[in-house]
């Protein structure tokens, strides 16, 4: 027996099938132990109940499975449920549901902590520990899946990787997950109702582009001035909006899929007709909708929402340009569950 023993679902269908065959067993073994990994979210091989007794000891000797554990549920008075969701190697991420008349929505969480440096973020002041696996990824999705159907009465209807972390740098992970949520194997959810949201890698943006993925991009824009950007977020001097432009061109002349950009107005920052009318300019290089998105303040006074009248001043142009625009008001901000609060406080 292994001294140390391996996740089991690092291991591909073939493998398993052929660790089955070198211990003398039946390749369609590998199968239905497949099935209980991803189609029926197995946490222990002791659940594997159309395995042998004898079968399961053998895989409790050579393999673990690295389950994650919601540690801890909060709900907020608009319906909104955070999780804090515990890893195998005790680090916690955090997934939320947002639920609304007609759609569950999973926001699950790509890294721990964080690698770039939003100013506006609470995660970015985490520390990045580490890359989720696609296993962690995928359990953040079944979980939310269960919740929803338990408290309302639905399935997940779509998924955002919208939580902690940058993911196209856990593009590996990130790709794998959702190969198995969408897989008939898995989830068997179809890509178009998954939307990874970046702050803008151009390489890998034109790596997915290469790829032929089907899931939706949104890009985390709020300027598009260069030096108004680099501000409130410093990434963006090692990948400037040039560059970013033309890797959404290359996506967009790859996929056919218009982008969505997620802007923030803040007040006094990014809120006069400068701005609005750059925003215009930039989303003209690819078809392209923005949403407006509510700031949810994490506690320093930095950054404050704009005014009423900044936000309508952005809607009338972009409307008038016939660029789509909608305003997303936040939800879950009591239990610091909105976009950009989501920092383990507990």
């Amino acid at each position: 027996m292994p001294e140390t023993k391996k996740d089991i679902r690092a291991l591909t269908r073939e493998q398993l099938r052929h660790f089955f065959v070198s211990k003398g067993d039946k390749a369609f073994r590998g199968n239905q132990v497949y099935e209980w990994l991803w189609q029926k979210s197995a946490y222990s091989f002791d659940g594997m109940t159309n395995l042998s007794k004898e079968t399961r000891q053998m895989l409790e000797d050579y393999f673990v499975i690295n389950h994650i554990r919601v540690d801890q549920m909060q709900r907020s008075n608009d319906g909104t449920i955070k999780n804090a969701v515990q890893l195998h190697d005790d680090l916690v991420v955090e997934s939320v549901l947002i639920p609304t008349d007609t759609r569950t929505t999973a926001c699950v969480s790509s890294q721990v902590g964080c690698s770039l440096d939003c100013k506006f973020c609470a995660t970015a002041r985490l520390k990045r520990m580490r890359n989720l696996n696609p296993d962690e990824i995928y359990d953040q999705v079944v979980a939310i899946d269960n919740q929803s159907k338990l408290y309302f009465d639905r399935p997940l209807s779509n998924i955002v990787f919208m939580g902690m972390g940058e993911p196209l740098m856990n593009y590996n992970n990130v790709l794998k997950a959702i190969d198995k949520i969408t897989s008939p194997d898995g989830l068997g959810m179809s890509p178009k109702r998954i939307t990874v949201s970046t702050s803008g890698v151009p390489k890998m943006i034109k790596k997915m582009a290469d790829e032929g993925v089907k899931f939706n991009l949104a890009v985390s824009l709020h300027s598009a001035i260069d030096e108004l950007r680099t501000s409130i977020m410093p990434f963006n001097a090692t990948f400037p909006l040039s560059d970013l432009r033309e890797s959404l061109q290359y996506w967009y002349q790859k996929t056919k899929k218009r982008i969505t950009y997620e802007y923030v107005v803040w007040e006094g920052i990014n809120d006069t007709q400068k701005d609005v009318d750059a925003l215009v300019k930039f989303c003209r290089f690819a078809p392209s909708k923005v949403n407006l998105i509510e700031y949810n303040p994490i506690d320093d006074g930095e950054f404050s929402q704009a005014s009423e009248e900044a936000i309508q001043r952005y809607v009338h142009t972009l409307e008038k340009n016939h660029i789509t625009v909608t305003i997303r008001r936040s939800r879950g901000k009591d239990i610091d569950a909105a976009c950009g609060q989501l920092a383990n406080k507990g």
